[in-house]
């Protein structure tokens, strides 16, 4: 009953971003240079927002995880947007970089 209502609400369990990285996914940073300079998620590539839709080409599987993250999942979830439209099939907002890297 609880798992039929969830479904309906839209509600689905957390992504296992552990999982996803082991299934060759890539972590997204699309906070600025600067603000990837100070700390990041090792590995991550730094992409910020404003430049996303002239980097895709830097994603080049529209069909590998992506794991996006900012510093409050805010910009995270627009780029998580901007993907899906661009075609992008697996895409996740990982919220905060530091609250990702927890969890990683």
């Amino acid at each position: 009953m609880i798992s039929k209502l969830k479904e309906l609400l839209g509600i689905k369990p957390a992504p296992d971003y552990v999982q996803l990285l082991k299934e060759g996914g890539v972590i997204i940073d699309v906070r600025s240079s600067a603000e990837f300079a100070g700390g990041h998620i090792k590995g991550s590539k730094n992409i910020p927002l404003q430049t996303l839709t002239v980097n895709l080409n830097k994603l080049k599987n529209k069909d590998r995880p992506v794991i996006t993250c900012c510093a409050t999942g805010m910009r995270s979830a627009s780029a998580r947007s901007i993907l899906r439209s661009k075609g992008f099939t697996q895409v996740y907002n990982g919220g905060g970089w530091t609250s990702l890297n927890n969890k990683i």
